[in-house]
């Protein structure tokens, strides 16, 4: 099986020669240089043999332009942070306007899907990152979101509208640089942060305008559910994606659960989230704190639970930067046991 033709009878829940993998992690020493960012995700890819490429823009790509001040660290290990919310009073989300997808911060995004386009081997798909329209919006207002969701709902509902034609126009100009499909993260479908009502409301409202913009037309589409206690059945459920991903090592439901929930197929099996200790949360990743023995073992723990069948390998979410090379070829080694 080439690697589309692996991928695609996971989808399906068809036999594979082995489980199709992927391992992704921040790349901060580069990633404000789109050339860079190609050049290393795709040396990455060929040395390790990747099934696919899950694209790794920095995470705040999609409020640079909006407004947000951000501080660009560009080192390994620091990834860039908000120095100032673009969003400061109610009337600033009424002031938010489309801008084109081309320019700017999403600009080189388009650049780094256009490089993997030029210079990926054919059979690897690479799929882009983007995030909920709620999700983008919580990074550019901060958690002041949380209170004007119940003060000032129209002026946040109008600030999602412009996102969301924002991110639709972004999706159309990677599909245009031959992306299999997005990985769609929400970071905000928690249910610790949000009612079920607004969340109807205010996420998959929005949610469902981005996806339906492109699941017709890509083939490889995933939902990210990030965090702890998330509305997995009413994603699964309602979201026209192919793929989930979630902390399945850390959260409800576990893979057996999940698979009583749903047919679509699942990006999981590598414990890479957060834990909560003394209230706190902190790193969890086995790729980094486990012996090689132990990574193969975890790995073929996930295998067993779902039979080798409509599986994906990856993380829950992105591992540690820093994992070593041992690590990552142990979990090679473990898919091909």
């Amino acid at each position: 099986m080439n690697k589309i033709e692996r991928l695609e009878a996971a989808i399906n829940h068809k036999a594979v020669d082995r489980v199709p993998y992927s391992i992704w992690y921040h790349l901060s020493a580069v990633d404000q240089d789109p050339v860079s960012l190609a050049e290393e995700t795709i040396a990455l890819t060929k040395k390790y043999d990747y099934d696919f490429v899950k694209m790794m823009p920095f995470g705040l790509y999609g409020v640079q332009d909006l407004g947000a001040k951000i501080n660009i660290f560009a080192q390994q290990g620091k990834p860039p942070l908000v120095a100032r919310p673009g969003i400061q009073s109610v009337s600033d989300y009424l002031a938010l306007k489309p801008i084109p997808a081309i320019q700017g911060t999403y600009g080189k995004q388009l650049e780094f899907a256009s490089l993997l386009q030029k210079n990926l081997p054919r059979d690897t798909p690479y799929i882009q990152t983007i995030f909920s329209p709620l999700t983008t919006l919580h990074k550019l207002a901060g958690n002041r979101l949380l209170e004007d969701l119940k003060t000032n709902p129209e002026a946040v509902e109008h600030a999602l509208d412009v996102i969301t034609e924002i991110t639709i126009d972004f999706v159309q100009e990677n599909i245009a640089r031959g992306v299999s499909g997005f990985f769609f993260a929400t970071q905000d479908a928690r249910k610790n942060l949000i009612s079920p009502e607004n969340f109807l409301r205010f996420g998959e409202k929005y949610d469902l305008q981005v996806l339906n913009s492109y699941v017709k037309k890509t083939w490889f589409n995933v939902v990210h559910l990030h965090s702890l206690d998330v509305y997995f059945e009413e994603v699964v459920r309602d979201y026209p994606n192919n793929v989930i991903n979630w902390h399945d090592r850390n959260t409800f439901p576990n893979l057996q659960q999940a698979r009583q929930l749903t047919d679509k197929a699942f990006l999981a099996g590598i414990r890479a989230a957060q834990k909560i200790v003394n209230g706190i949360e902190e790193p969890d990743d086995i790729l980094s704190e486990g012996t090689e023995a132990e990574i193969i073992a975890h790995v073929r723990e996930a295998i067993a639970a779902t039979d080798g069948k409509g599986l994906i390998l990856g993380p829950g979410c992105v591992v540690d930067q820093f994992v070593s090379e041992a690590s990552l070829r142990a979990v090679r080694r473990a898919i091909e046991l």
